[in-house]
């Protein structure tokens, strides 16, 4: 069982683990306007899917506005943030934020993608959320890249995660 931190106590990850070279598993998350989308799997172009507890927490939205920001230097990708919140709540934030690069979406229904990539929160405090992570999937649907933020309350290496795709 993959672990994280949160204020420095560890949290257990619950979930089947994926990790590099695995082929990501295809479950549908819930679009702003209560739409489903399609994430992971072969799609013939490379995917990036950020998971992230609430968008309601000041490091989650910093996350989104600054992918939302970096996203148009990476040209064609499918760029999803997963979080646990309602899509009416994503959807205020979006429109507030302008975020209108990335798609911003909701595991609330039935945590599968959180489940399926492992990185359901099975205890402490945000026990049922997502933990922060960063999964990058190549065109053929094989996961490339992989990063569980060690500690939730800090932001993603967002260097890393971009130099990454630009040299995929």
């Amino acid at each position: 069982m993959e672990t994280t931190k949160l204020k420095g106590n560890t949290v257990s990850l619950t979930g089947q683990q994926r990790n590099v070279g695995d082929v990501a598993p295809e479950v549908k998350v819930i679009k702003n306007d209560l739409s489903e989308k399609v994430i992971g799997g072969s799609k013939g172009v490379s995917q990036i899917i950020a998971f992230v507890p609430s968008l309601d927490t000041e490091v989650c939205a910093t996350e989104t506005r600054k992918f939302n920001q970096k996203v148009a230097d990476l040209g064609n990708i499918d760029f999803t943030i997963v979080s646990m919140d309602l899509p009416f709540a994503q959807s205020r934030f979006c429109s507030t934020e302008g975020i209108d690069k990335v798609d911003v979406t909701s595991d609330f229904r039935n945590k599968e993608a959180s489940e399926k990539y492992g990185m359901l929160i099975a205890d402490g405090p945000l026990a049922g959320l997502s933990a922060r992570a960063i999964f990058i999937i190549d065109k053929d649907g094989k996961i490339a890249y992989k990063e569980i933020v060690p500690e939730i309350t800090e932001e993603p290496d967002y260097d890393k995660v971009l130099n990454f795709v630009k040299s995929m």
